[in-house]
């Protein structure tokens, strides 16, 4: 559309600027709305302005525009003028357009100025529109992001450079849409289309200018038929919803939705297993109920254990905690357990916190309870009792927190991701435990650092092999020298290395079927024995601590 065509006719025909005043018009009812675009020929530049001061359009007003995104506003210090003191001049931005002066930036440009023709220039996006939004800037993405209601990543504001002058800043309709609606505001958007072959242009010719008022676009325009032509003038775009309805969008917060989805649930109250809605009427709670027979809000739904499965695999979207599920920067489903048949148990009131795609996901998961909710559940959550339970698995994550805080030095944290992504293995899938145990591998035992473990070994004038890992070094801080008839051994994190040796994608029979074998035949379950490993490593860790605080002189508690 910026490349001036070769051909004479077409040339002419280009000089009218029909594709760009078509590229205007097309966009005002696009998802993505051009607030600043600079090419060769094209200039586009968008800001918020107060509907009452386009009641009515003054049309002569507006089309003596002037300025950019560079020349939005500026601040500076001031002195001098027989005072003694420095202050701030504030100034509005020189626009040429009285409406225009008090007009709200969207974006503001900035240039970094270095040596002559090295000057580098960006954008930034007006302060008040990125908290309301909450938007950050991602230089990888080039653009302003936030986290949708799935946590994906959604790009608002785009910037985009193509390293030849050429720039252009887009907005997300449905966010801007909601900030003109409560700012009272239309988006009135400038636009200058120089349309000439520069090689061969001198100054604008001495013939009449035309003006076209085609609200909501009305522009100045001057042809020189064949030769040089200006296309000048503003586009007023205003929400394309209601304002009831855009105000409805922002009462109800991000993410939510007016889509149900029903559970096949335990109805505790009238002691039925039946299909109950996470449509708030659809239940009651213990306030309420004396006017109904309506389902508890806490009636418990039971799920398959592998709906666990998609969140422990995006470790960087996920967290799974003892209760709790989050995804990054969009929702919480509170209050998740495990009941003794393994079936994952979730009230029907917390899938309310959900989108209505993920409350889908979790429906093709849903199945008749084989057993009741938790003991921790019925007492932490019916009771009101204190439970003291915590699982093995966390009971690890809570000392190396520990090691972590106190900045121990036989053992870093070499990724904060590690702590997340190791959880508990809740299905039959022998990849599925095999995945959990090379994780807890990676949190705990790549962390040892065996060149602090070797100083401690020469301060208790102990011998080793150079080529002998961090745990059979451990060991040697622990229980002494092979030599002094020691079979002590770090039984449970060995047993964790071994199994992330043996059985993998590419280890199959043989030794690597005996040991998932012997887990189950001990334990009935992929779980059970990956607790079981857990608390043994629990009772590890602590006996490791307090082996290097005696080294060091600290006769103290190890971590609980």
């Amino acid at each position: 559309m910026d490349r001036p065509p070769d051909d004479h006719s077409a040339y002419a025909a280009w000089l009218a600027a029909d594709a760009h005043l078509e590229l205007l018009r097309q966009n005002a009812d696009e998802d993505e709305l051009i607030v600043y675009a600079l090419g060769k020929h094209t200039f586009i530049h968008a800001v918020a302005v107060k509907e009452n001061t386009l009641d009515p359009v003054d049309a002569d007003d507006l089309l003596r525009w002037s300025g950019n995104p560079f020349s939005a506003c500026s601040a500076s210090y001031a002195w001098g003028g027989g005072r003694d003191d420095v202050w701030i001049e504030r100034s509005a931005p020189v626009v040429g357009s009285k409406i225009l002066c008090a007009s709200s930036p969207l974006i503001f440009g900035r240039s970094i100025d270095r040596l002559p023709g090295q000057s580098i220039s960006y954008f930034e996006v007006s302060q008040e529109y990125a908290h309301m939004n909450d938007i950050h800037h991602y230089p990888e993405h080039r653009a302003y992001c936030r986290f949708d209601k799935h946590g994906d990543l959604e790009r608002v504001v785009t910037i985009t450079h193509d390293g030849r002058g050429v720039s252009l800043v887009t907005f997300k309709r449905s966010l801007l849409e909601k900030y003109l609606a409560a700012s009272d505001s239309a988006l009135v958007r400038m636009f200058d289309f120089q349309l000439v072959r520069h090689k061969q242009f001198g100054s604008w010719p001495n013939i009449p200018e035309n003006v076209f008022v085609q609200v909501p676009v009305f522009y100045r325009q001057k042809i020189d038929p064949g030769k040089t032509a200006y296309t000048r003038g503003v586009q007023i775009i205003r929400p394309t919803r209601p304002k009831a309805a855009i105000f409805s969008d922002i009462k109800k917060g991000h993410g939510e939705d007016d889509r149900y989805v029903d559970f096949l649930a335990h109805d505790f109250r009238n002691d039925v297993v039946t299909s109950i809605s996470t449509d708030p009427q659809a239940t009651t709670n213990y306030f309420q109920a004396d006017s109904n027979s309506l389902p508890y809000e806490t009636s418990p739904a039971f799920f398959k254990s592998e709906v666990l499965v998609k969140y422990k695999n995006d470790t960087d979207k996920y967290a799974i905690e003892e209760r709790n599920i989050y995804c990054r920067g969009a929702w919480m489903l509170r209050g998740y357990d495990v009941n003794k048949a393994g079936q994952i148990h979730v009230y029907i009131c917390d899938f309310q916190n959900l989108p209505y795609e993920e409350q889908l996901y979790w429906k093709s998961f849903n199945e008749h309870p084989k057993s009741g909710i938790s003991e921790r559940a019925m007492r932490n959550d019916f009771c009101g009792q204190w439970f003291n339970y915590t699982d093995p698995l966390q009971k690890i994550k809570n000392i190396l927190e520990g090691w972590k805080k106190s900045n121990t030095t036989w053992w870093k944290l070499r990724d904060p991701v590690l702590v997340r992504r190791v959880a508990v293995p809740r299905t039959d899938s022998l990849d599925e435990w095999a995945r959990e145990f090379k994780n807890l591998s990676m949190l705990v035992i790549e962390g040892f650092d065996t060149k602090v473990i070797h100083h401690r070994l020469k301060e208790m004038n102990l011998q080793w092999k150079s080529d002998e890992k961090s745990l059979v070094l451990l060991e040697r801080i622990l229980f002494g020298s092979p030599a002094n008839g020691s079979d002590r051994k770090l039984n449970g994190l060995k047993l964790v290395q071994r199994i992330r040796s043996k059985i993998d994608a590419h280890a199959r029979g043989g030794e690597a079927s005996d040991i998932a074998d012997h887990a189950i035949r001990e334990h009935g379950s992929y779980s059970e024995h990956f607790e079981a490993v857990c608390l043994q490593i629990e009772s590890e860790l602590k006996s490791i601590e307090h082996a290097f605080n005696v080294v060091l002189g600290k006769q103290t508690e190890t971590t609980s």
